[in-house]
């Protein structure tokens, strides 16, 4: 049981986390921290923290756990703010997307990488935000990635590993380099790909009428576009090398697609449909 947990930053993700472990009994006090007061106190009035505080170093004096669940442009900032006022065995983990960015801001802050440092990235999110929006339920069944370093104290990656399974979650380890391939490829490309559609229908002379005829394709794969931009906009930052290639890679894909369009080779459009539809028939069954 995790005796006080803090959240830097209470909103879907730190309070589903909240509202996970509370509802196993895996959690004692919650103090939140953020710049909002009023969704630090809808918070308070919801259950899903206990006190508040809009100061980090604050917020971490006592905590065996402290989560950090801002957005990776806040990530330094926030972890220079509690450096000095952590406990010596508390363990700091995170929610980040991207683990290079946050693992070198660690070591600006402290100087080093802290022994008793989890990055960490549960595979779980909606479009929405801000503490209405979190619930109980979103790491059930869902992936966590930790990316523990050399350095990192075994006990530190047990307590953290224990936290998120106890919500529920399935948790796997791998190296930092390969999390932000993997992502840029399965998270972040998506994202990307739904943002840069809407933006460019958005700026069709037509807009109105090709949103009034949208069906529920493009609602379904659109949905993603609703997303924080300022989240995205750091997202898109840290992890700028890997997911700059597989957007290259990625056009060179859509420039075959559309060449085959335009010669009308039925064939190779076949094959390429075929072929991916096997691919996302597998996955599907797979994640059942």
């Amino acid at each position: 049981m995790i005796e006080r947990l803090s959240i830097i930053g209470v909103g879907l993700i730190g309070g589903s986390l909240a509202r996970a472990l509370r509802a196993v009994g895996q959690v004692g006090e919650v103090v939140g921290c953020g710049r909002s007061g009023p969704n630090l106190e809808k918070a308070v009035e919801l259950g899903v923290i206990d006190r508040f505080t809009h100061d980090p170093g604050e917020a971490v004096v006592g905590a065996d756990v402290v989560f950090l669940a801002v957005p990776l442009g806040a990530m330094r900032g926030a972890l220079s703010a509690i450096k000095d006022r952590l406990d010596a065995s508390a363990v700091i983990t995170d929610g980040g997307s991207v683990k290079g960015s946050v693992v070198a801001d660690a070591v600006a802050a402290f100087g080093k990488v802290p022994t008793r440092l989890v990055p960490g990235h549960p595979i779980a999110g909606t479009e929405c935000s801000g503490v209405e929006a979190s619930f109980a339920e979103l790491y059930r069944n869902r992936r966590v990635i930790l990316t523990p370093l050399s350095e990192t104290e075994p006990d530190a990656l047990s307590l953290v590993s224990r936290m998120w399974e106890a919500c529920g979650a399935e948790v796997t380890t791998m190296s930092v380099g390969h999390h932000d391939e993997v992502l840029a490829a399965t998270s972040h490309l998506p994202h990307m790909l739904a943002f840069g559609l809407v933006d460019a229908l958005a700026r069709m002379r037509e807009n109105d009428e090709i949103f009034r005829y949208a069906a529920g394709g493009f609602r379904d794969f659109t949905r993603i576009a609703s997303s924080s931009p300022v989240m995205w906009r750091d997202i898109c930052i840290a992890n700028r090398e890997a997911l700059s290639a597989m957007l290259a890679r990625f056009g060179i894909e859509m420039t075959d697609l559309a060449e085959s369009i335009r010669r009308a080779d039925g064939d190779h459009l076949l094959e390429i449909f075929e072929r991916a539809k096997a691919a996302r028939d597998r996955y599907v069954d797979r994640v059942k």
